[in-house]
């Protein structure tokens, strides 16, 4: 393990945890004795999106693990469409808490990562001390959104397009403007470092295919959750509307909470990172 100088917050040092061929990159910040965290990232981002979110949880006493997820870590982008299936993102979580030496950690998803989260508390969640979903529903919720809503319909319209073989070439055709236009006018998001790790076809590519993988019987299957669950979603979502976040309360059976950041898009974790710190804080301090 080595300090990474560009990591956030105190005490932050980065390292490999290889698994199989793969190598992931795990940058763990805060006292190493702390009350584990796991934040996940989203499409298209890296672990970069917590940047401001990591300082606060770890100054209140949390040791903070971020990771460059499968297909954003360089040294974990296998090339097969089928390595992205959705059981292999959940081992991908197991696998790395199993080489860190932790049995139960508070897992935090944002986007893509928040799917995968409501995954590893569904199929694993003795490894799972409590849930934070961000912005996405849990996966059976979407699915019944995208099967009965005509506004989610209307909004997920463009996921075809993301799982179809070659869209990276459309995404970064003049200057990626495609890839720029997916953050609006969100000026808190660090456009110039997701095009530094995801601006070229072969950089892209690997990221997409976790669109083409998924499965929706598989997110159908997904287990609901008993663990203590914060699900925070946000009102001004191009992508995710009100439906999944009013329905998800059905697919928890344990302890849940469900807060709307109002006038967030849905980049929350940059346009929102202290309310997001915050509402974690006190999710992990009541639960």
């Amino acid at each position: 393990m080595t300090r990474d100088p560009s990591a956030p917050g105190p005490s932050a040092a980065v390292r490999d945890v290889t698994l199989g061929s793969l190598i992931f990159r795990v940058t763990d910040t805060g006292p190493p004795r702390g009350r584990p965290v796991l934040l996940l990232h989203g499409f298209p981002q890296t672990s970069w999106c917590w940047r401001h979110v990591v300082p606060a949880l770890a100054t209140a006493g949390h040791r903070v693990l971020t990771l460059d997820q499968r297909g954003y870590s360089p040294g974990a982008c296998p090339e097969a469409v089928e390595d992205y299936a959705g059981e292999h993102l959940v081992s991908d979580v197991t696998g790395i808490l199993d080489v860190l030496g932790i049995e139960s950690v508070d897992l935090v998803g944002h986007d893509w990562g928040a799917a995968v989260a409501w995954q590893v508390a569904g199929y694993h969640p003795e490894r799972v001390t409590t849930l934070t979903a961000i912005s996405v529903p849990h996966p059976g919720a979407f699915m019944e959104a995208l099967a009965s809503d005509p506004d989610q319909q209307a909004r997920s319209a463009y996921l075809a397009d993301f799982a179809t073989p070659g869209y990276e070439r459309a995404l970064l055709a003049d200057d990626a403007a495609g890839l720029r236009s997916l953050f609006g006018d969100e000026t808190a998001v660090d456009v110039d470092h997701v095009l530094s790790r995801l601006g070229t076809e072969t950089q892209l590519r690997p990221a997409l295919n976790w669109y083409a993988a998924q499965s929706a019987r598989r997110a159908l299957a997904t287990p609901h959750s008993s663990v203590p669950t914060l699900h925070i979603w946000s009102d001004a979502d191009p992508a995710l509307g009100a439906y999944g976040a009013r329905t998800t309360h059905r697919y928890v059976t344990g302890p849940y909470r469900l807060v709307t950041l109002r006038d967030v898009g849905h980049w929350i974790p940059e346009a929102a990172p202290q309310q997001t710190a915050d509402l974690v804080s006190a999710h992990l301090t009541q639960h």
